[in-house]
């Protein structure tokens, strides 16, 4: 997991790598301060020599002078590093999304995918840049002061040996517990996650149900759990604290306590004793080894709460994508014709009910097609098989006589156009939302193709016409501009298939007439798949395919239909009753 992360690091790696050696630097420069400072003592104060103090003075202060620049260097690069990992983790990660099939999606669900993208990231984002510096500064800072402590005086030494054990035992009952929570904490944020992105996405109908206080405790509750569970998990981890404390201080009177003694010993004997500016840099070399290992117990918490967003983010970065383009896929779709043999569908290998089962059906290239059928029949499902949005469970889908699985991805859906059920259009003008059909379309192919879909008239009453700002989700057009300039967009493409999903079921009667007759004269080659719950918006097509409960039950014409297929029948009568009333 930790290997595949750090490939994110790529392009600075040199940074990530010159951070610690100038952190190790500082600490040299910090853990040779003390020497000097008993040197300056022992040799110079005690001995009234000014040419000592003078020396060892200027010494300091070019010692203090190189771990400032070693330290200020090391902040800089840790800090370009870790920017630059998390850059090149969140670039990494929503490359791999955008490979990603609906069934990817799916598995992961969209407001946990943008949790990893944003706060997982950051997490990991601060645990690198702790990495590079404290976790190399607390190891090398407990050696080299343990090394030069003993240089001063091994016996006083042992005492830092007693402490140790205490802080390991306490760290390694600690963590454990932590864990736990914090794989959970993760969790709530999707929920919390989830729980926003509904009620904003949703908040005119929430306004319009007065859901307001409700959706407003859901909120609170989540965020509740998040609180209960962090302060539990930061009451655990506080426990390190009081523990570091009782160390330092236990190993501060110790060291006055025996140091004490050495320094009167030496007055009988030099040799067995310890002088006063000895005796002031192991204080120093006791808060170092300390606050050394607090540092690396800050480590640990932090490696704590990044293990739940590593494990999230490694998930994200090497989920595999259900469909993939083969190799040397088919570049060339060579006509619409569409066949579904024996198709049978589930939405996952778990799915106890098939959404399509056996379906057989040819469709002639060029052909007007309209689908009708009740709600949850699986129209949706059945044309979302010919771009590949899913794969067929059983069967073959065939695309221009070819299975659509031996073409190439992009190839196969750059000649299908979908308008779906759920229109989205980004943010931007309407000039660049109709590009996402073609990217360089002229001004004349856009006005061509919005006049195809009844949009012309309606842009151009806009005061700013096509260079019109589209507001996030398209709030600030009707449902029906809203169709009509998806419409547009699919025809842009000039796709060999066009496929339009209850696509036209918020525009008027006339308008609708007016759209399949534009389709009829102007891209006649084109093979057009219509899902409609109105029966006058496909009963000029083609061929009408009636489907109930995944199957396909009836083919034929509308005057066919009439006459063989009882449900087709059905839904005829009763709409044009209504009509008559």
């Amino acid at each position: 997991m930790i290997k595949r992360l750090a490939r994110c690091i790529r392009e600075f790696k040199w940074p990530a790598i010159l951070s610690p050696l100038c952190m190790i630097g500082e600490v040299a420069m910090e853990v040779t301060i003390p020497l000097v400072m008993a040197d300056l003592y022992d040799f110079g104060i005690e001995l009234q020599n000014m040419q000592v103090v003078v020396q060892k003075s200027i010494l300091l202060v070019l010692c203090a002078l190189a771990s400032l620049a070693f330290g200020s260097a090391s902040a800089f690069l840790a800090s370009k590093a870790a920017t630059g990992f998390a850059r090149n983790l969140r670039h990494d990660m929503y490359h791999r999304v955008q490979d990603f099939s609906f069934s990817n999606i799916d598995k992961f669900s969209a407001p946990s995918i943008v949790t990893r993208l944003t706060s997982d990231v950051a997490n990991l984002q601060m645990t690198f840049q702790m990495m590079i510096r404290m976790a190399i500064r607390s190891p090398m800072m407990l050696i080299l002061a343990m090394i030069s402590a003993m240089g001063i005086n091994v016996r006083l030494s042992l005492v830092f040996c007693a402490a140790l054990p205490i802080l390991i035992f306490a760290l390694a009952m600690l963590v454990p517990f932590v864990f736990k929570i914090f794989d959970r904490v993760f969790k709530t944020y999707d929920k919390l996650n989830t729980v926003v992105q509904e009620n904003v996405h949703g908040i005119r109908v929430v306004k319009s149900f007065v859901r307001e206080e409700k959706e407003t405790q859901k909120f609170t509750d989540i965020s509740g759990s998040i609180f209960k569970d962090f302060c539990k998990a930061e009451r655990i981890m506080a426990l390190n604290n009081p523990i570091m404390q009782f160390c330092v201080y236990g190993c501060m009177l110790a060291i006055s306590w025996f140091g004490a003694h050495m320094v009167i010993a030496s007055g009988n004997n030099p040799d067995l004793g310890l002088t006063t500016g000895q005796l002031s840099s192991m204080f120093t070399y006791t808060t170092q080894i300390l606050s050394s290992l607090m540092m690396f117990s800050m480590v640990f918490v932090m490696l704590t709460m990044s293990r739940a967003p590593m494990k999230r983010c490694y998930e994200l970065l090497t989920e595999e994508p259900d469909l993939t383009s083969p190799e040397n896929g088919v570049q060339q779709v060579a006509d619409g014709s569409i066949e579904f043999q024996n198709v049978s569908f589930r939405y996952s290998a778990k799915a106890k009910h098939r959404a399509l089962k056996e379906v057989n059906l040819t469709i002639p290239s060029g052909a007007t097609v309209g689908i009708l059928g009740g709600t949850g029949s699986s129209k949706s499902t059945l044309v979302q098989l010919i771009p590949r949005l899913y794969d067929a469970t059983e069967g073959t889908v065939k695309v221009g006589g070819m299975d659509v699985k031996h073409y190439d991805l992009e190839v196969l859906r750059d000649q299908v156009a979908m308008v779906l059920q759920k229109n989205v259009l980004f943010s931007g003008t309407i000039k660049e939302n109709l590009r996402w059909g073609n990217p360089n379309a002229t001004d004349e192919e856009l006005i061509h193709a919005c006049q195809l879909a009844c949009a012309h008239d309606f842009i151009v009453g806009f005061p700013d016409g096509y260079d019109t700002h589209i507001e996030q989700g398209g709030t600030n057009v009707s449902g029906g501009q809203k169709q009509r300039l998806c419409i547009a967009r699919a025809l842009l493409k000039k796709p060999k298939i066009l496929i339009l999903d209850d696509s036209t079921s918020a525009v008027d009667t006339r308008t609708d007439a007016m759209i399949r007759q534009a389709f009829r004269e102007e891209i006649p080659g084109t093979t057009k798949l219509i899902i409609a719950q109105r029966v006058a918006s496909v009963q000029d097509a083609d061929m009408i395919v009636i489907m109930d409960n995944g199957q396909v039950c009836d083919v034929g014409t509308h005057t066919e239909l009439l006459e063989t297929s009882p449900i087709y029948r059905e839904v005829y009568e009763s709409q044009k009753k209504g009509g008559d009333e």
